[in-house]
């Protein structure tokens, strides 16, 4: 077995990444919350696709390889495959978006969030799988099956946890707690699976190993995380005006005795056709 390096920096990457993995979880329930209030469909998806955009991608991905540049095998080089690390992007995006979807429409109950955490656990898992196997080292790497297994536990558990705070508890607090443990199941999800980790070197001396250097990934990461962030900021604040500007207008439409926006209108109002009326 070879020898390995989770903290090649000391204290530095887990401290760094859980604060990515609590802004990026924070950011995404406060949009998970907002979809939950939201009166119309669109809205409403809107709210959640920007809630699995920030999780999935920054909350999950990019706190993964913000640890990972701790990560280091000293008898080898340590490469990426460029499109298994795309990949598991695409899968932290989906899979945590479909668990999203389940608690951010219906009515609340025991069950939506069950499946909710389940599948937003289960996101977490298989973006954290599928960006190891884009690790490339000079020999094999293996998985102690009991750890995963508890790594798989901590994200699903975790992950309930947090959306339970969020949809049955609501409220602020009940945003930054679900934030915190939900940055705990992540962080607590992706060292559990690097502890499960082996390496098993091929013939001593071969070091040529294909891929992406860490080094690369600097820049692209960077910029995906200033890029994310910025733009959910936008389209948050965008939607928030859209949907006050929607609320303005109802009460001044029923004055007027003219019929009310669209988008507007308190919950008891049912749409016919393509206008709301009493």
């Amino acid at each position: 077995m070879a020898e390995i390096h989770h903290l090649t920096y000391g204290a530095v990457n887990p401290v760094v990444a859980y604060l990515i993995a609590f802004v990026g979880s924070l950011l995404g329930l406060v949009c998970t919350s907002r979809a939950r209030a939201a009166r119309h469909r669109r809205r409403r998806a809107r709210w959640l696709v920007l809630a699995a955009i920030t999780i999935g991608g920054a909350a999950i991905w990019l706190m993964h390889f913000t640890a990972m540049f701790g990560f280091d095998v000293p008898d080898s080089p340590v490469r990426y495959s460029p499109t298994l690390t795309v990949a598991s992007l695409v899968v932290a995006v989906v899979t945590v978006g479909s668990g999203l979807f389940v608690v951010g429409r219906g009515e609340p109950n025991g069950g939506r969030i069950v499946l909710g955490g389940l599948l937003t656990g289960a996101g977490a898992v298989a973006m954290h799988y599928t960006a190891m196997a884009a690790v490339r080292v000079a020999g094999r790497i293996e998985y102690s099956g009991a750890l995963v297994g508890a790594s798989t536990l901590i994200a699903v558990a975790c992950a309930t946890l947090a959306l339970w705070l969020v949809i049955a508890v609501r409220g602020w607090r009940a945003v930054v707690g679900g934030a915190f443990v939900l940055g705990l199941a992540v962080c607590g999800m992706h060292y559990t699976g690097m502890a499960a980790m082996r390496v098993r070197l091929w013939t001593p001396g071969e070091t040529r190993v294909e891929g992406l250097s860490p080094s690369l990934l600097i820049v692209p990461i960077t910029v995906l995380a200033a890029v994310t962030l910025i733009g959910v900021a936008f389209s948050a604040l965008q939607a928030m005006t859209e949907e006050e500007f929607a609320d303005d207008r109802w009460p001044a439409s029923r004055a007027a005795g003219r019929p009310a926006p669209i988008d507007a209108g308190p919950p008891y109002v049912r749409a016919v056709g393509m206008r709301r009326v009493r």
